[in-house]
């Protein structure tokens, strides 16, 4: 019997769902083969949801659906059936990036759908922004689709590179931001506005890269107001390592002037949003109580370091709450995770000299915050994930002002990316440095969200030891939370 794509992917996926205790424990990740981009995280009818790029018959990139998860914390995720299928002429070779937003009809997705046609014998991709509607389970294609195509954009707009929409509305009217690049390879971000959802109108180029030193393409664009400042989001392909900038797919954050009237962002400043190993394609909501609140994907395109008997591929971050304090964009952990800490145990001003382990400070699954207060010393390491084989590195170089993130002991028999050092932004007279472990990942917050460190590491569970090392003395102050998600 015939059964549409939606519909084989969803009996694939039941049949050969994970089981829940081989995944992370407070992390959304895929019930069964690749998750990437976050997509469509909103609020509808007061829960929040998360779709994303899926291929449920592979662990690696391919035929890419929705999957769909939905949580009333942050913490807590619950998987529901994959929400798109590229089904359609219009979307038959993928249903990229996009994002959700709460109306009237119901919750309305918006997506890249993907196609290829045969122009003079050779095969080309075009991209286009088609919208879906739902009730928060099932979603059906607008008769409409595409609702917005490359041939809206003016001349000189690159057709295959369109894509990855983000949707608000505000006052009277929908707005829509997607990447884009010029023919010439200029990355850029386009507007688009309507009143309906189904008509669109081109409005402006919001934002492009100025000097050439921004990538080859910007993904994932989100453009917010937050703290009375305008931020812009996006993700450059293919840049070279200049400033805090590492080489590769960067995240990062513009900051400056909106004109609402001209329909263009005058940014001043762009700063890195993770200055770890994994992170990309971040995306942004508003919580029902107002918090402006990221995911991110928390994998790296060129130094993905899964174990190849691994069932499943990817993961998101922890979501993420976003403020702004003297004009930088500070991140800190969903404070719904402190409603799972379990067995505190805490150190006051102990002084750490060679190297030691403390009662009590052990574990994978764990929030660890350490503030080093005062002490002569040039190095001081945290090591974690740890036994006599394995063994991931946190270490702060004084002298230098320089936090090195390593995973070089963490099991990977690939040729990855196992070492990160950035320099520490803002005041170091006082580090303070929270860690936040899952089963396969680290995430560190350097001074109260000042900057952020991401990385995966597939350690096996049983290295859990956590060891501290200084080659001087330091005061500092620990303070460690089990975290138990039943």
């Amino acid at each position: 019997m015939y059964k549409d794509k939606l519909e084989q992917a969803n009996e694939y996926i039941k049949i050969n769902k994970i089981p829940k205790d081989e995944l992370p424990v407070f992390h959304a990740a895929p019930y069964c083969g690749w998750m990437n981009d976050p997509n469509g995280f909103s609020v509808y009818q007061g829960k929040i949801h998360l779709f994303y790029q899926h291929n449920p018959y592979d662990k690696d990139w391919g035929s890419i659906h929705w999957g769909h998860c939905e949580t009333e914390d942050f913490i807590k995720w619950k998987d529901l059936p994959a929400a798109l299928a590229p089904d359609m002429e219009y979307d038959g070779a993928g249903c990229f990036s996009g994002s959700a937003i709460e109306t009237k009809e119901g919750h309305v997705l918006m997506y890249t759908g993907v196609m290829k046609k045969s122009v003079r014998g050779f095969e080309k991709e075009y991209q286009n922004q088609c919208l879906a509607v739902g009730n928060g389970l099932t979603y059906t294609k607008s008769k409409h689709n595409p609702v917005v195509t490359g041939d809206m954009m003016p001349e000189g707009f690159n057709r295959e590179h369109f894509r990855d929409p983000k949707i608000w509305r505000e006052e009277d009217a929908f707005y829509m931001v997607a990447g884009n690049k010029t023919v010439e390879g200029v990355p850029q971000i386009v507007l688009f506005r309507s009143e309906d959802l189904r008509e669109w109108q081109y409005v402006s180029v919001l934002a492009k890269d100025r000097d050439g030193r921004l990538g080859t393409m910007w993904e994932c664009p989100d453009f917010f107001y937050i703290d009375g400042r305008y931020v812009l989001i996006a993700s450059p392909q293919d840049m070279r390592a200049h400033e805090e900038f590492h080489n590769g797919n960067n995240a990062v954050y513009f900051m400056g002037e909106y004109d609402k009237n001209k329909y263009e962002f005058d940014y001043r400043e762009v700063c890195s949003l993770d200055d770890g190993l994994d992170f990309y394609a971040p995306q942004t909501t508003l919580a029902p109580d107002g918090r402006r609140i990221m995911i991110a994907w928390m994998q790296s395109w060129d130094s993905n370091i899964r174990p190849a008997a691994q069932k499943w591929s990817c993961m998101m971050t922890l979501p993420r709450e976003l403020r702004i304090v003297d004009g930088k964009l500070l991140q800190s952990p969903v404070r719904e995770i402190e409603n799972y800490f379990v067995n505190p145990v805490r150190y006051d001003n102990i002084r750490i000299e060679g190297k030691c382990i403390l009662p009590g400070i052990k574990g994978r699954v764990l929030d660890l915050t350490v503030e080093i207060a005062d002490g002569g010393y040039n190095e001081f390491s945290i090591h974690f994930a740890m036994n006599e084989m394995f063994g991931t590195a946190l270490t702060y170089y004084r002298e230098k002002n320089m936090l090195e993130i390593d995973r070089t002991y963490s099991g990977m028999v690939r040729d990855a990316i196992g070492i990160r050092r950035v320099k520490v932004k803002g005041n170091t007279e006082k580090l303070k440095l929270r860690l936040i472990l899952d089963k396969y990942s680290a995430e560190v917050f350097v001074n109260d969200g000042m900057q952020v460190l991401s990385t995966t590491l597939y350690t096996p569970a049983k290295a859990e030891d956590i060891s501290f090392e200084c080659d001087g003395a330091a005061v500092t102050t620990i303070q460690k939370y089990t975290i138990s998600v039943g």
